[in-house]
């Protein structure tokens, strides 16, 4: 017992001893600076004697600080020193480079060979043509977006920045990002924190993503006002509407900006008060049905002027999705657009049991939407977005093999800016400017640069796409489908995605002959009048 008292204190003692017999001898100029350090670490660990918050710092004065130093740090101790190049937290250093190669417009090609293990079970490729097609001019892949109903169609590109808000991301940032989109002809969607300053300093098109907190067309009460929405619709700028119904990474929750980050202009923004977290409601209150949602749909494309209007959200219960196609077929109202998140997706803060484990992930929810509104003849009429950890070519052409016409990326844009995945973005502290409020902090994100990483990263991937497309034999992205992506299933058995997924036929849910039992009895369970599932 002596012995494990003497060891767990004798670092803070002879830091003790040390100080007290070392003040007689402070005329010897070189003893300073020890006596100072050992009189320093007997505070420490005395303070660590008084304080009752820690155990580990009671039972080890001074050593026990050594633990939470190095607990502090271990994040970056991983990700520089022993983190593998295929290690996705989330995402891979390889994944990572890819794309700061490309946002500097550096070679990204390899040499000697693939690091990947192209036997491991879930490994996915496309294959080839034995007679290649031209190359295509990535410019030209481009989505047109607006149905029946729109007055305003918008011709997209087919890759895109998905939602992220200022007071998220700093005005350095949207700046960056929204000059980039300028140059590369492509759309920035804002989020749901409004359209900022920032955002129309440069002019780049504009996707108005609306939360549930109607952020910029907001009354006092907190619910939507048609007045102000119309008004900032009205902008040029603007080009479509995004009702965001749910977020990938924490659906379901609403959004949460802390208050430390709320400063003044973010408050203007967005219409709500300061010292307060801002926090948008898990739910609208503008409808509760889906044909109450497909009517909010109308207002808003009559009130922007017939733009295109369309939904965000993770798929969740699929007989509520199934409901609001019925909600469709039924009121004759459709939504321009959906964009399909998954689970896998970004956010700057959410529980962990959120990220972890609620939500549909991208490829399951994707085809499901998909297959929905093919099986109800309505695919023809929307068009389909999809995000969820996406940085390379590869992984739009893999969306678009399930049912996507284009692909949004978030983080992938936030690191062509600087983005290093510190993983620090709700502390206001992110090192690289991008993810902050502080002042100081986002001046070292310097725009002119950035925009360019922004426009380079944009440019050099659809490049990429186009050349994995002419290898497959293909002209255009919209060629690409189930059977040309290929999936290691063992170690003897591959499948291209057309065997491994059901897909339904054109008109399949109305014809009353429903080849899969999963799909038959979720389209039973679906409701127009209500997401509650219809009794059994």
């Amino acid at each position: 017992m002596n012995l494990s008292l003497l060891s767990r204190y004798a670092f803070f003692a002879f830091c003790v001893l040390f100080t007290l017999a070392s003040l007689p001898f402070l005329g010897h100029e070189w003893l300073w600076p020890f006596t100072l350090l050992s009189g320093v670490l007997s505070l420490i660990g005395i303070g660590d004697l008084l304080q009752t918050r820690h155990a580990v710092r009671r039972n080890y004065p001074v050593l026990g600080n050594i633990r939470y130093l190095v607990e502090g740090i271990r994040p970056e101790i991983r990700q520089y020193l022993l983190e593998g190049d295929a290690e996705q937290l989330p995402f891979s250093r390889a994944q990572r480079s890819l794309v700061y190669s490309r946002a500097k417009n550096e070679g990204a090609d390899k040499p000697f060979g693939t690091l990947s293990d192209v036997y491991q079970n879930g490994f996915e490729f496309i294959s080839h043509s034995m007679r290649p097609a031209p190359l295509t001019d990535p410019c030209s892949f481009r989505v047109e977006i607006g149905g029946p109903q729109c007055s305003q169609p918008y011709s997209a590109s087919l890759f895109n920045i998905s939602a992220m808000s200022f007071g998220s991301l700093s005005a350095n940032a949207i700046r960056a990002l929204n000059e980039g989109a300028k140059l590369g002809e492509f759309y920035h969607d804002t989020g749901e924190g409004s359209i900022s300053p920032y955002h129309r300093e440069h002019g780049g098109d504009l996707v108005w993503e609306l939360g549930s907190g109607y952020f910029g067309c907001r009354a006092s009460d907190g619910r939507f006002d048609p007045e102000r929405f119309a008004a900032q619709a009205a902008s040029p700028q603007v080009k479509m509407i995004e009702i965001k119904l749910s977020q990938g990474a924490k659906p379901g929750h609403g959004g949460i900006l802390p208050k430390h980050k709320v400063t003044e202009e973010i408050a203007n923004t967005r219409g709500v008060p300061m010292g307060e977290d801002c926090i948008s409601p898990s739910r609208h209150s503008a409808f509760s049905t889906p044909t109450e949602l497909l009517q909010f749909i109308a207002q808003l494309r009559e009130l922007s002027g017939g733009k295109p209007v369309g939904f965000k959200f993770c798929l969740g219960h699929p007989w509520e999705f199934m409901g609001i196609v019925k909600a469709m077929l039924e009121t004759g109202i459709l939504p321009d657009f959906i964009v399909v998140d998954g689970k896998e997706g970004g956010t700057g803060a959410a529980p962990l049991e959120f990220t972890d484990h609620l939500g549909v992930p991208l490829r399951e929810g994707l085809l499901f939407v998909h297959n929905t509104l093919v099986g109800s003849n309505l695919r023809d009429k929307i068009k389909l977005g999809a995000s969820g950890k996406i940085v390379s070519a590869f992984d739009i052409a893999r969306v678009l093999a399930i049912g996507a016409d284009w692909a949004n990326s978030a983080r992938g844009f936030m690191f062509a800016i600087g983005c290093i995945q510190s993983q620090s973005c709700h502390t206001n502290k992110c090192p690289t400017g991008v993810a902050t409020q502080d002042p100081l902090r986002q001046r070292a994100l310097v725009v002119e640069d950035k925009a360019q990483r922004v426009y380079n990263f944009h440019r050099n991937t659809l490049k990429a796409l186009a050349e994995m497309l002419a290898a497959a034999g293909l002209d255009h992205p919209a060629q690409i489908d189930a059977k040309h992506l290929v999936q290691r299933m063992s170690a003897t058995e591959i499948k291209l995605f057309a065997q491994q997924h059901v897909f339904l036929a054109p008109g399949e849910l109305l014809s009353g002959q429903i080849a899969g039992e999963f799909y038959e009895r979720m389209w039973r369970m679906a409701r127009a009048d209500s997401f509650e599932p219809a009794p059994a």
